[in-house]
């Protein structure tokens, strides 16, 4: 499975730079902590497939006419996020268009999300992905779901999805914090900062391949 994966990629030309961007946001949240996670899934990415992606974090408003030069976009906070009719707008035309999100609760976001992402797509509804979705199976197989790299709430992790032209557009991580094992700032165990990389490099293939 991996060796089509790749095979596919190279067919694709999308082993050529990469660049995987950040979601800069209004409403006060900390849209910007841990600027050093991009780069170094990057170069994981760079190192395990033979995908090449800069590693370096571009950083994007919704509203930017640069938007969609990115096809991977990522977002995470603590706190508030606050999205213009702009934005609004220019996102859900993104996410119909090719584009993907990955949101990342890093504890405190979730509330404020929910309420943003159903002002993108009021019409659709946050679905947890079952464990047998590609996301969990396209480079590394994650058979059991997410794996929790660190413990906010009691209880497993969860993945939710939306669903846009049959393809998860948006993804969702809550309760695992996945993003916090692609820095070493927060000490994790080799072993959990391992599978967060490699939860990491199936959401980007996802991405590209879906």
């Amino acid at each position: 499975m991996r060796v089509l994966i790749l095979f596919l990629l190279l067919l694709s030309g999308s082993h050529f730079d990469l660049k995987l961007a950040r979601v800069k946001y209004n409403g006060g949240g900390d849209w910007y902590n841990d600027p050093d996670v991009l780069p170094n899934l990057a170069r994981y990415l760079n190192s395990h497939t033979y995908l090449k992606v800069e590693p370096r974090e571009y950083v994007v408003s919704l509203d930017d006419p640069n938007l969609f030069k990115y096809p991977f976009l990522y977002l995470t906070g603590h706190g508030n996020i606050k999205l213009s009719k702009e934005e609004v707008q220019n996102l859900r035309k993104y996410l119909e268009n090719g584009g993907f999100l990955y949101v990342d609760d890093d504890y405190g976001l979730d509330k404020y999300f929910r309420r943003e992402i159903k002002k993108v797509f009021p019409d659709k509804k946050l679905v947890e992905l079952p464990f047998n979705n590609p996301i969990y199976h396209v480079f590394y197989q994650f058979n059991k779901g997410l794996p929790k790299i660190h413990e906010h709430y009691k209880g497993p992790p969860h993945g939710y999805g939306i669903i846009v032209r049959g393809r998860v557009a948006l993804f969702y991580t809550y309760n695992t914090n996945i993003s916090d094992g692609w820095t070493p700032r927060h000490n994790d165990p080799p072993v959990k900062r391992e599978e967060a990389f490699k939860m990491g490099v199936n959401i980007v293939l996802y991405s590209l391949i879906y």
